[in-house]
């Protein structure tokens, strides 16, 4: 962090400049939101139709349709997950953590919605309840269930520390994805992306602006909740760091299995996927 430290000599008005209100990006006032009784009716009359048990250090896949409900529990310990969403029809349309960020902020929780890449552009899933929608931002700036980092992978692994680490959650994923498409390991990696990062507590440091974790603040019957907006292939990977407020990449963290429960609710019968994006494609031309 050497260079952070070598700044210039600030300038005469570089208060003045420093004072300049921020702009919102988005506003979201014009932006989509589910119908007032979804979120009721999303966790009415649930009906489990599966589930799967995510072992520590490993990644598993589900499956759910438009119009039902999957839910991420934590069960023995406090675990966190890296969670990958794609149309389960077309691998190419997949969650878009970034503009997910972009709309909705660093972290997210009951309301905000998981957005798909371009050019569909539309909520994959809604999320319809948060047993950790008390913390809010604490006195570090961390807060829980972030979409700011990307997964820890075992390239970045490889880059800081050495070795071959095939644990990470990003190797998890693509194994998790191979083994449930029949894709080649090279050609399910391409699909893997950046993810929610489940019950995880995350921020960013005010001195040097780093990404930071902590021990995530859940415990075994928390979870969260989502309704599938359209038919979803999911993935989650219980983080090898467990519940990250030392370490992750890591054989030694105290590791969990989570759970994941999937629903048919009041809304299932006949729910329509949300339309893809309005935009015509054309850029102009």
């Amino acid at each position: 962090m050497e260079s952070r430290k070598a700044r210039p000599r600030p300038p005469p008005d570089a208060e003045a400049r420093r004072a300049v209100p921020p702009v919102i990006c988005y506003p979201t006032g014009t932006l989509p939101r589910p119908a007032p009784d979804v979120m009721a009716r999303a966790l009415d009359g649930l009906e489990k139709t599966g589930e799967v048990l995510v072992p520590p250090r490993e990644a598993r896949t589900f499956r759910v349709k438009a119009g039902q409900v999957f839910r991420i529990v934590s069960v023995d310990g406090p675990q966190v997950g890296d969670l990958n969403l794609w149309n389960a029809g077309d691998l190419s349309e997949r969650f878009y953590s970034g503009k997910t960020r972009a709309l909705h902020g660093t972290h997210v929780t009951t309301g905000d919605r998981l957005w798909s890449s371009f050019p569909t552009l539309r909520p994959m899933a809604t999320i319809v309840e948060d047993t950790l929608g008390w913390y809010g931002i604490d006195a570090f700036g961390g807060s829980v269930h972030d979409v700011i980092g990307t997964r820890c992978d075992p390239y970045t692994h490889n880059l800081l520390a050495g070795g071959q680490y095939h644990h990470c959650c990003h190797s998890n994923l693509t194994r998790a994805l191979a083994a449930e498409t029949g894709l080649p390991l090279h050609e399910a990696e391409r699909h893997v992306h950046d993810v929610l990062n489940v019950f995880m507590c995350t921020g960013f440091t005010r001195d040097t602006g780093q990404y930071f974790m902590k021990a995530s603040p859940v415990r075994p019957g928390d979870r969260i909740a989502f309704l599938a907006e359209i038919d979803l292939l999911g993935a989650l990977s219980a983080c090898p760091g467990g519940d990250c407020g030392a370490e992750h990449s890591s054989d030694s963290a105290p590791c969990f299995p989570l759970l994941v429960e999937m629903f048919d609710c009041a809304l299932t019968p006949g729910y329509t996927a949300p339309a893809v994006s309005g935009y015509d494609r054309s850029h102009g031309l």
